[in-house]
């Protein structure tokens, strides 16, 4: 395991270096373990496991409280998964725009027209270790209709979406098999929404159908 890290260091910076990396899994493991008893304490459990491969998309929902993003973090935590996500860019502002980008945050600027699944996709085909979690619904508020961006990243980027609720019923981070995308969108995105119907969000939310073409 530590063989690439160790080859190639000079004798002046190898020790350096090495305890760093050491430090770093040291607060990695006290981190995961604060987050466990944080959801213990609280009485959320997680049901599933992320997957063991490298790259995926996770969607969670529903989406109804600011509540939402704490027990997210939490959970991403105690499972010692390295996620990344996307955030209004105003989050990333001082003066904690240093924390959200230290736990995996990239700033998006909802007034500019870019391509953002394009830009994701590169940031996949870039990095074999970057996965995505975000929210489909795009906000608190009741929505009509889903956003599918996620859906178009993962097909561009040929990584499964997995679902994750929170089910603030039954205080579970529920977390299911990874579901890859096919030629049949309606087909794929009425099993990914299905998933969220048994799902109790903070607040009451009704669960769109999805509306193919728009």
């Amino acid at each position: 395991m530590y063989t690439n890290l160790i080859h190639g260091l000079t004798p002046r910076n190898s020790c350096f270096e090495v305890d760093l990396y050491f430090q770093g899994l040291e607060s990695l493991y006290m981190f995961q373990k604060f987050c466990k008893l944080v959801l213990k304490l609280t009485g959320w459990k997680i049901s599933g496991a992320l997957p063991t491969e490298h790259q995926y998309v996770a969607i969670v929902g529903p989406h109804t409280s600011n509540w939402d993003f704490i027990i997210g973090v939490l959970a991403r935590g105690a499972l010692g998964a390295k996620v990344n996500f996307l955030g209004k860019h105003q989050l990333f502002i001082p003066p904690w725009g240093w924390f959200f980008k230290a736990i995996g945050g990239t700033p998006v600027d909802r007034r500019k027209s870019n391509n953002l699944v394009d830009g994701v996709v590169h940031l996949f085909q870039d990095n074999p270790k970057f996965s995505l979690a975000l929210a489909p619904e795009g906000t608190r508020s009741p929505v009509k209709r889903w956003k599918t961006g996620f859906y178009h990243i993962a097909s561009k980027a040929n990584v499964p979406i997995v679902t994750v609720g929170l089910d603030f019923g039954s205080k579970t981070v529920l977390i299911a098999n990874g579901i890859d995308t096919t030629d049949n969108m309606l087909q794929d995105m009425d099993k990914i929404i299905d998933f969220y119907r048994s799902i109790k969000g903070c607040h009451p939310k009704v669960i769109p159908d999805f509306i193919p073409g728009k």
